[in-house]
């Protein structure tokens, strides 16, 4: 019976595929031909890899709907011929991995890592070298009969970016390995170590490519290429959850060189693991800076980009919506990318393709996608070498949009969605393998300790919010993690969820090792405005008011300048930063607002400061020790927070268009020494970072890339762009 049912599937997908040549002959081919092998006016279809990487569904999306400025139109077909042609698509394009190829999947998986040597230049699944391409999916990549080809006459086609070619340096150095980019200009070369040598044209004496594949030709008996093919053949690529084998994790960069990056290198999101974007250079000084020009220009197709880009070892990350570049970071042109589809059933920042940037360790680079899963690429290839699924629970509310972090042989990553109803968590995962090592809930369940400070019904129906939607630091010293927590949910309306709710709007003091809380401070209880706590909680060693310490600072959102003794919490200095503050008089002896009557949301909307955007927001923020003040951005503005039934409804004052200033606060006193006014609409999220140079470079709100003088304010150079992140030097 079975067999009886798979025949008759495999008749009837044949023969709809063979009504769809019909469909296709019609609508489609005066541009990509009746055997779809492609025109002048379009591709060929035949064993097109992109096309072949799309699921049934997403082809069948994709011809409804067509592609808009690209040529294609949309075809509003019915249903019967839109299924049929899209199985003559898919019929064209068939990966192997959905053909039955003749052999033996074990024996050829056993030559493939044995007598047959290819694990010593290919990767699979973690196994391997990664000094030719990872296979990890080339069953879904490429037709039976590529395969075939490519293991019996290695040098037919060689994959783009993998052609041999020899360098002699005008210093007289040799280089060998492959050309994974190349213009009149540079090179991007990948050795045969895996290291990547970017060179300008004029450090290059010869260069010579070699006409044949570093692969050679097979030594495999026709049976061992036949098991070969097949075990290649089912490889379908790394899927959420799957295990993996913990790859070699000596090359690339270490831990200790995140701590302490070498010069040059930008090793993770804010520059420095404790979060303080201030650049120890000084080549780039307040004498000098009038003379910056613009490098380079690397576009991403995508409306707006939040991400602060990473470089190690010359090489760039940068990250769009669900994907990476690898970048000469002296010439923007491209090393690798790596995409995945966006997912379709996400709201809020998640479904904007929000993503701020990646982690580095070892020849590893970690990324969250929209969806909240975490996931790991290997440094040289891009390959996908690890998917984890962040959240067990079925909520699609539940995004990611901020750079990770790496803490010793983990990586640590957070979620968003905080607005949306979910419960809110910060977890760890082994960076070898993605397995998670802890878990902790910044909001409790119903019955659990501290939900006595949720009173009401808002866990039990809305999962009480409190994401980890920002990047959070990490002090060597203590060892110890920082991660500031979101709001609660629902956002402006208290009354099902009575009490301080822990763990929302605060700094969290956890171990890394095991994600066992240290200590904690609230900066808003029972925040009514969406104010949270997800700013920088940023590392800083100082003497300070007479004495050694090691300090943890955050500006929050709330208005108040922040100020601990980071290896217990003590709070040393609470003051205000900005000049709208009406819902408290100032921070108590206890840590606690000094609540002001009249701020709290209503039904018919009340007028409060700072604004739903806060006092000041994610964007960075950085300390200069040799002038002692700290350096961000501040919002100057008031909202009307109206209460539900709506979801979402604060709105500016009409009357009071909000401002934004660069401010210098010195930290022993909260104090403003100077400021730089802004022109703009006061919603923009440019960050900010301070140089040894004596310089501060920001994003200023009209969009211009802006450096002042580091001691007084002075501008000194900006160069108009729409910068929306956070500078690195």
């Amino acid at each position: 019976m079975r067999l009886t049912a798979c025949y008759v599937l495999l008749i009837s997908s044949a023969a709809l595929a063979q009504e769809g040549r019909l469909v296709f002959a019609t609508r489609c081919s005066v541009c990509h031909g009746t055997d779809a092998h492609g025109t002048a006016r379009g591709p060929s279809l035949a064993n097109n890899r992109q096309v072949r990487s799309r699921s049934m569904g997403e082809l069948r999306e994709l011809i409804h709907n067509g592609i808009l400025g690209a040529g294609m139109p949309a075809f509003d077909l019915p249903a019967a011929e839109l299924d049929a042609v899209t199985a003559f698509v898919r019929s064209v394009t068939a990966p192997a991995a959905g053909a039955h190829a003749p052999g033996d999947r074990a024996a050829g998986e056993q030559f493939f890592f044995g007598n047959g040597g290819c694990a010593g230049c290919h990767m699979v699944l973690g196994r391997g070298k990664a000094v030719g391409p990872d296979l990890s999916a080339i069953g879904q990549e490429m037709a039976l009969d590529e395969i075939e080809e490519a293991v019996r006459q290695p040098s037919a086609a060689i994959k783009p970016g993998y052609e041999v070619i020899n360098v002699r340096l005008r210093d007289g150095r040799l280089l060998r390995g492959f050309a994974r980019n190349r213009s009149r200009y540079s090179i991007q070369m990948q050795d045969l170590k895996g290291q990547f040598h970017l060179l300008k044209q004029e450090q290059i004496a010869e260069l010579t490519q070699e006409p044949n594949s570093l692969m050679p030709r097979p030594g495999c008996s026709a049976e061992e290429c036949r098991d070969v093919v097949a075990y290649l053949s089912s490889l379908s690529g790394v899927t959420p959850g799957m295990k993996v084998a913990p790859m070699d994790s000596s090359g690339g960069l270490t831990f200790e060189q995140v701590v302490n990056p070498k010069a040059g290198d930008w090793p993770t999101y804010h520059g420095h693991i404790g979060g303080n974007r201030h650049s120890a250079l000084d080549q780039i000084n307040a004498s000098n800076v009038k003379d910056l020009a613009i490098k380079w220009v690397f576009p991403i197709n995508h409306f707006v980009l939040e991400v602060t880009p990473v470089v190690v070892d010359g090489v760039m990350f940068v990250t769009g919506p669900n994907q990476v570049f690898a970048l000469d970071a002296r010439s923007g042109r491209t090393i690798w990318h790596y995409q995945r589809e966006r997912s379709k059933e996400l709201t809020g920042d998640p479904a904007k393709g929000t993503n701020r940037g990646v982690a580095v360790l070892g020849d590893r680079v970690f990324m969250v996608t929209d969806n909240a899963h975490l996931i790991a690429l290997h440094r040289v290839t891009g390959q996908l070498l690890w998917d984890s699924k962040m959240p067990d629970e079925p909520n699609n509310n539940y995004g990611s949009t901020s750079a990770p972090i790496v803490v010793k042989d983990l990586v640590i990553a957070g979620i968003s969605g905080g607005d949306l109803g979910i419960r809110g968590f910060l977890s760890a995962y082994k960076a070898t393998t993605g397995e998670r090592v802890w878990r902790f809930w910044t909001v409790p369940k119903p019955g659990e300790p501290l939900s006595e400070t949720w009173k009401g019904s808002a866990l039990a129906n809305g999962g009480g919010g409190g994401a980890s939607w920002m990047t959070g630091t990490y002090d060597a010293e203590t060892e110890t993690l920082f991660w500031g927590v979101g709001n609660p949910f629902p956002a402006l309306d208290g009354d099902e969820r009575q009490g301080d709710n822990l763990y929302t709007a605060s700094v969290l003091a956890l171990n890394p090792d095991n994600g066992k809380l240290k200590w904690y401070f609230q900066f808003t209880p029972h925040d009514l405005h969406d104010w949270d706590a997800g700013q920088t909680p940023m590392v800083v060693d100082r003497r300070y008011r007479g004495r050694e310490r090691k300090l943890l600072i955050q500006p929050n959102r709330n208005g108040f300048f922040y100020v601990f003794d980071r290896t217990n919490g003590e709070l040393l200095l609470a003051e205000k930063f900005v000049d709208r503050l009406s819902w408290a008089s100032g921070i108590g002896k206890d840590g606690r607002p000094i609540l002001l009557p009249g701020a709290d949301p209503t039904h018919e909307g009340t007028r409060a400061c700072p604004s739903v955007l806060g006092a000041t927001n994610w964007m960075s923020m950085a300390f200069n020790p040799s002038t002692g003040l700290f350096y961000l951005m501040a919002l100057e503005a008031c909202y009307i927070y109206v209460k539900p039934p709506y979801l979402w409804n604060p709105h500016p004052t009409p009357l009071e268009p909000g401002r934004k200033f660069l401010r210098a606060i010195d930290i022993e006193t909260g104090k403003r020494v100077w400021e730089v006014p802004q022109i703009g609409p006061a919603d923009s999220w440019g960050g900010v970072l301070s140089t040894s140079g004596g310089v501060v470079f920001f994003g200023e709100d009209s969009g211009a890339f802006a450096a002042v003088d580091a001691k007084t304010g002075k501008d000194l150079w900006q160069f108009q762009t729409a910068i929306a992140g956070g500078p690195l030097r």
